[in-house]
């Protein structure tokens, strides 16, 4: 049986389990360029509350039969719209990201859609190209997580896309 992937709204009492997943060491590595302390609470709670409080900010709880696994949100950056997503790394490779990405991006009218990731991080590359979205330039920046430059894809989900996937 195929687990039901779902996204619904962030709740009060998810944050504690968000938390929980940022404190996972490699999966603060592939991300890269998460939060500089993952274990300040205030700083998650603080950022948390300022991104609930955009309107334009898309912030989706992404549960797999009714267990909360993770999240996946849309904000603009500039002009732009970019994605992010972060799941459980007790529930990696099991497709929920992909099912997650996919599902958000029903949501959203607008096309094109950008993401970031960086150049080493293989699955969540994997994700983006499942999700119909393509490497269309690179950047690099700090990342605190490896305290260290990364380079990192800059990735498109074209308005064509929308027209052959039904996005």
């Amino acid at each position: 049986m195929t687990p039901e992937v779902r996204l619904r709204p962030v709740r009060d009492d998810d944050l504690s389990v968000f938390f929980a997943h940022e404190q996972d060491p490699q999966a603060n590595w592939m991300a890269a360029f998460g939060p500089p302390d993952p274990s300040d609470r205030a700083a998650f709670d603080a950022h948390w509350a300022r991104i609930r409080a955009d309107g334009r900010i898309v912030n989706r709880a992404v549960t797999v039969d009714g267990a909360l696994v993770g999240r996946v949100a849309a904000f603009p950056v500039g002009e732009r719209t970019e994605v992010s997503y972060w799941i459980d790394p007790a529930r990696w490779g099991r497709g929920h990201a992909t099912a997650a990405l996919t599902a958000l991006l029903r949501e959203l009218p607008q096309r094109p859609v950008y993401a970031r990731a960086a150049k080493d991080n293989a699955a969540s590359l994997a994700v983006l190209r499942k999700c119909g979205f393509v490497v269309i330039g690179e950047d690099s920046g700090y990342a605190p997580a490896r305290g260290a430059e990364v380079e990192e894809y800059v990735l498109e989900l074209p308005a064509e896309a929308a027209d052959q996937d039904g996005h």
